[in-house]
């Protein structure tokens, strides 16, 4: 059985992605956990609200968001009747991403499936900020589900990488479940600067081509461009419905120097974008 954390702001955008969970989900057996964050506005130290006030205060912004967990959980019953499919309601006084690691450990959740809204220019600032922090801090699989994307089953999937991975990442069975799944045919796409691939490299291109052996795959070379060109160009030519990436930990001065490719993606990508942590992520 899949456990799967499905936060919410009660936005659109937020059941945007409830919906593709529930869609590109819908032959598995879940259990889904709702969790929606508050943190009421601060009282200030002038203000003539007594503690007691703010208890209360509190209160009721836990009771007003129960209740509306509760609809939602009713309405993408309803929408989306699945016997396969349960649901559990969990709200919390707490920071989104505090209350995400908790309901991670807590439930043993398998990934989370969020919405992002994108962003452009200098407003990436403000925009898909949560699901930044999420990939960034999470130990776990997230997958980004844009506001606007309708549901598509991923039958074509993009998996750009530098065959730098760790073969024993637990997660990567997700991207072969998903193959299977959905009979999707994956293509495994690597931004080529000139420079040969080194042994381990080579090894480990060989080893997807092994390891995906029974899935439609396909591998391709973008030369003379970076990542984030390389997946433009890409699906200029080829429609994708899914893109998925390995997440490799930055150290410190290259996240000074250069912005990194996920951060990139995330923030602009037009399809749902699961990202996996790195086996040195998951170890951090």
């Amino acid at each position: 059985m899949k456990r799967v954390l499905l936060p919410t702001d009660f936005s659109d955008n937020a059941y945007n992605a409830i919906k593709y969970a529930v869609q590109l989900l819908k032959e598995e057996t879940c259990q889904f956990y709702l969790l929606h964050t508050y943190t009421p506005a601060m009282i200030s130290a002038g203000s003539m609200m007594d503690s007691y006030s703010a208890l209360t205060l509190q209160k009721v912004a836990q009771d007003r968001a129960k209740k509306q967990l509760d609809e939602l959980a009713a309405r993408i019953i309803k929408e989306f009747p699945n016997s396969n499919h349960s649901f559990t309601c969990n709200v919390s006084f707490n920071m989104l991403i505090s209350e995400m690691t908790n309901s991670i450990e807590a439930n043993a959740i398998d990934f989370v499936i969020m919405g992002t809204k994108g962003a452009t220019g200098a407003k990436e600032v403000f925009l898909g900020t949560r699901t930044m922090y999420a990939i960034k801090n999470l130990e776990c699989p997230v997958l980004a589900v844009p506001g606007h994307f309708d549901y598509e089953a991923p039958k074509e999937i993009l998996f750009p990488t530098d065959f730098k991975l760790n073969k024993d990442n637990k997660f990567l069975p997700m991207l072969r479940e998903l193959c299977d799944q959905h009979v999707a045919r994956l293509h495994i796409l690597n931004a080529y600067y000139g420079i040969p691939l080194t042994e381990i490299q080579i090894d480990n291109k060989s080893f997807l081509d092994a390891y995906f052996i029974d899935n439609a795959h396909l591998f391709h070379i973008s030369e003379g461009t970076d990542v984030v060109e390389a997946v433009a160009q890409f699906q200029i030519k080829t429609k994708i419905n899914l893109m998925v990436m390995i997440h490799n930990k930055h150290n410190f001065l290259e996240n000074i120097l250069f912005k990194p490719v996920i951060n990139h993606l995330v923030y602009h990508t037009n399809v749902p974008f699961l990202v996996i942590p790195s086996v040195e992520r998951q170890l951090k």
